[in-house]
């Protein structure tokens, strides 16, 4: 069962989430050859605040 962990910044609508999700998981199935109910995807959103990319957190970019 392919589980994907996915983090990204605050802010996307459930819509987008929504979107994403089901392109992800179609994407998956195609590619792998497995069913829908077998793909897990876990989004964790996080605040800008707690990212750094380059020893610059992106709160402050």
């Amino acid at each position: 069962m392919p589980t994907f962990h996915i983090e990204l910044f605050e802010g996307r609508t459930l819509e987008q989430k929504r979107q994403f999700v089901e392109a992800i998981t179609k994407a998956t199935c195609e590619s792998l050859g497995v069913e829908p109910n077998s793909v897990d995807i876990i989004l964790t959103d996080v605040k800008r605040e707690n990212w750094a990319t380059g020893g610059r957190l992106w709160s402050e970019a």
